[in-house]
């Protein structure tokens, strides 16, 4: 282990430190202040925050029976999901606040990496220059730019803080001591199951620097039964994942062993060659299936080499054994051998494993440089021009995530035959009315990837806006074929279906959408206007459009569209005065914002004034 500090005084030392921790929040906000004039993306965002009622609705009883209860996009991190519900609660849907928390929540985490350094080691700058890398690098943009991965900068300070107390138990175990490192484990593995491998890195701290490894030959047994129950929570922790994502992992007929071990070596290159050259990122990188051997068997050897050197040099330089493994070990559940989705890699996979090689660098260069003269100016301008440099790839690479085209067009620009690029950034090209353009995008996704169902609805959404009904059709029906469970993808039929006069199927199509989706207010909408103003009379149901209806609103608030079709709802059940009512209330909100839509209200309340129902108005 280093030595200490020496101390001038305990205040002045304190001063220093705190010092530290103002310029380490500094340069985090240099980085990624800027991310607070940035909105949502449409990879996950709508799924995690907006579009989850859940979640938009804030903290509340049932919802956080619900976050403990349900895997959002495969994954079970309910304190994550808590986390985006406080935002909601807090900031409403306005993305400033969610961007604000993850950059607060990264600071923090910074901080207090540097402290469990420094308390782990007794070296103060080699400490804070770790801190300094894992706060600016650029390969943390996507964890910390991207509200959704809110996951790895929560999880990431409940590690530092099991860092932290850990080497306080090292340095005087007692039960409270350990109870401390299992809480934080424990708060960390809701965040994000990824931690699993923390057992196994405190044994490393244990072996360098903390020196718990002294004296004993092979595996330190007594270490290892220490570490029991932590690794009783990785169990626990791993098995409720695997069963949250068990609709999303690969089986192995889809992708052979041989080729995801392949993906494992060529990945773990590629992200040692992204930590030295960090450009060209993506949000999305896609998977070849198979790589070829040109690139594995260099990547196998390149591997296979640092491995020796490492274990070599252990007892010289034990601190590059420590950074190495910690880097390979840490990576390990997201390395591709249980493979879940279609990416071969993905920065935000990096944010714990490269504090590993943040370790082994900075002690290796520090100790190599000893015998230098005027090293501590030497080593002092050094590292500012890498902060200065990496400061300035951070915040070149944060500017792609400023809206979802920006960051699609980029991936394109990174990546070859990337159809969740092509996909999303049609979907996108779809939501802003470039409709042709999103098309042709959406097109060339599928030719990548036929089997994409959100590729098909998307496709399906703008054929329907152009008016090609029979081409939308077929794509919604491929969408389904291919996950039956896809409830964007039936009501988007059934809204199809009906426009080409296929009312009972389009009406069946809505039912399920909402059968699997109940609590989806724009699904409870969509049936219910369609109850209430469907053209054919014999399958209006004006009980059920009310029901519908006010279940949206009731999530919902005031939302013109919502009281429009309650007004509908009112009046097919013969409630013309509360129909009135309705109708107004949606004017109110609507006036004077969209012209078109107020004079089709006002000719609608003309409807229920009269006792009339919605029938002779214009479809929606």
């Amino acid at each position: 282990m280093n030595r200490p500090l020496k101390k001038n005084g305990p205040i002045s030392e304190r001063m220093l430190v705190f010092g530290i921790c103002v310029f380490l929040v500094e340069i985090v906000w240099l980085a990624f202040g800027r991310t607070l004039g940035f909105g949502f993306v449409n990879y996950d965002d709508p799924r995690t925050v907006y579009e989850s009622a859940e979640v938009a609705r804030g903290l509340s009883a049932e919802g956080v029976a619900w976050a403990f209860t349900h895997a959002v996009i495969g994954h079970w991190d309910p304190l994550t999901t808590l986390s985006h519900m406080a935002d909601c609660q807090i900031y409403g849907l306005e993305p400033a606040g969610h961007h604000l928390t993850n950059v607060l929540l990264h600071a923090a985490g910074t901080i207090l990496l540097f402290l469990a350094l420094r308390e782990m080691t007794g070296a103060l700058w080699r400490s804070a220059f770790v801190a300094a890398l894992f706060a600016i690098h650029p390969l943390r943009v996507e964890s910390v730019a991207w509200i959704t991965e809110r996951k790895d900068v929560l999880s990431g300070v409940f590690f530092m803080l099991a860092l932290g107390a850990y080497a306080r138990y090292a340095h005087g175990p007692s039960a409270w001591r350990y109870l401390a490192v299992a809480l934080a484990f424990a708060l960390g593995l809701l965040c994000k199951s990824m931690l699993v491998t923390l057992p196994f890195v405190l044994l490393l701290l244990d072996y360098w620097p903390l020196g718990r490894w002294a004296d004993r030959r092979g595996l330190p047994w007594p270490l290892l039964i220490e570490k029991i129950p932590l690794l009783l929570l990785s169990a626990t922790s791993a098995a409720i994942q695997i069963f949250a994502a068990s609709d999303m992992i690969t089986p192995i007929q889809t992708l052979s062993l041989s080729a995801r071990l392949g993906n494992v070596l060529v990945s773990y290159v590629a992200y040692l060659w992204k930590s030295v050259w960090p450009v060209n990122l993506a949000v999305f990188y896609p998977s070849p299936g198979v790589w070829p051997a040109a690139q594995v068997l260099p990547a196998a050897a390149v591997l296979l080499g640092l491995s020796i050197i490492a274990v070599a040099w252990r007892r010289k330089r034990p601190y590059i054994l420590t950074g190495w493994l910690w880097y390979l070990g840490m990576l390990a559940p997201v390395i591709g051998v249980i493979q879940v989705g279609t990416q071969a890699l993905a920065d935000r996979y990096t944010y714990l494993p490269q504090i590993g090689l943040f370790l082994l660098a900075t002690w290796t260069v520090a100790d190599l440089s000893a015998s230098l003269r005027h090293r501590r100016l030497l080593l002092g301008c050094a590292a500012g021009i890498v902060i200065g440099g990496l400061i300035l790839l951070a915040r070149a690479q944060t500017a792609y995530w400023h809206d979802s085209q920006t960051l699609w067009n980029r991936a394109l620009a990174c990546t070859e035959r990337n159809s969740v690029a092509h996909s999303n950034l049609g979907a996108e090209l779809l939501e802003s009315g470039q409709v042709n353009e999103a098309i042709a995008h959406l097109q060339k996704a599928l030719e990548i990837q036929p089997l994409d169902a959100d590729a098909h609805n998307n496709l399906g959404n703008a054929l329907l806006l152009a008016n090609r009904v029979d081409e939308a059709i077929p794509h919604y029906r491929s969408a389904l074929e291919i996950r039956p469970d896809f409830g964007s993808a039936h009501a988007n039929l059934g809204r199809a279906l009906l426009k080409n006069g296929q009312v009972d199927e389009a009406i069946s199509h809505y039912e399920k959408a909402l059968e699997l989706q109940p609590e989806n207010p724009g699904f409870q909408n969509a049936l219910a206007w369609v109850l209430a103003t469907c053209p054919k009379a014999a399958s209006r149901n004006g009980a059920k459009a009310v029901e519908l209806a006010r279940q949206a609103y009731r999530l919902t608030g005031d939302d013109p569209a919502i009281l429009r079709t309650l007004a509908a709802a009112y009046a097919q059940a013969g409630r013309f005065p509360e129909a009135v009512d309705a109708a107004r209330r949606a004017l109110e909100l609507t006036e004077p914002k969209n012209t078109a839509l107020a004079g089709a209200i006002r000719r609608e309340i003309g409807l229920y004034e009269a006792g009339n129902s919605y029938r002779d108005a214009p479809q929606k």
